[in-house]
């Protein structure tokens, strides 16, 4: 039988040995593993950008929908003054002194002998500062809207020139405080109230009088 020898044998083993080599496999398998990171890490990133894209659209539309909403809260508080001002407008047209209904309430007194000769009527309004609302751990405390009170005063002077002069001022007052519109807007507490009274005098040609002079004190108003 012939003998058969194989003289690469021996580098061929040395070759499969090297192909067999652990330290080989295991660089290609860490090779293999640091690829699978980078595509992993990639996708990560990649989605990590568009959820920060996202993120900052979804973040720049709050932002926008809140800037809409404080000019909205702006303009709301803007007409809530407004009608505040509108109501107190219309109070105080409702409420104000009515300069005809006066006069018309004024020539309805008469007392024999009694003549006004002028008179002089001060209207003045003093402002009542506001309190803003203010919120507390309770709650929110309502303010107080800023008011205006009226305050009016009439001074009449009169001549009374009855047979004897001085008899009519007490019943000429008596009649103004008695008369309706006086009765009812005058100050409760002292309304009509002489303030002077002069001497019997006269003239070459007119009989004597006294001059008086009466104030009367409306009670104050405050819409």
């Amino acid at each position: 039988m012939p003998i058969r020898i194989n003289l690469l044998a021996e580098a061929l083993e040395e070759e499969d040995l090297r192909r067999r080599d652990p330290v080989k496999r295991a660089i290609y398998v860490g090779s293999l593993l640091v690829v699978l990171s980078l595509v992993w890490w990639s996708s990560t990133l990649l989605e990590y950008m568009l959820e920060r894209s996202g993120l900052s659209q979804i973040q720049a539309e709050i932002d926008s929908r809140t800037n809409e909403y404080s000019v909205v809260k702006i303009n709301l508080k803007k007409n809530e003054e407004v009608q505040s001002r509108l109501d107190a407008l219309q109070k105080l047209s409702a409420a104000r002194f009515l300069q005809g209904s006066f006069l018309n309430a004024l020539q309805q007194v008469y007392v024999p002998n009694v003549q006004p000769i002028r008179l002089r009527l001060e209207q003045s309004y003093t402002l009542n500062a506001g309190v803003a609302s203010k919120t507390n751990d309770f709650g929110v405390v309502a303010g107080r809207p800023p008011t205006s009170t009226e305050r009016k005063l009439l001074t009449l002077d009169a001549k009374d020139f009855s047979p004897n002069p001085g008899d009519q001022v007490n019943k000429f007052k008596a009649a103004l405080a008695a008369e309706a519109y006086f009765n009812l807007n005058l100050n409760p507490t002292n309304g009509v109230r002489l303030t002077s009274l002069s001497p019997p005098q006269a003239a070459s040609d007119s009989k004597p009088y006294v001059l008086f002079s009466l104030e009367c004190r409306f009670a104050d108003k405050t819409p």
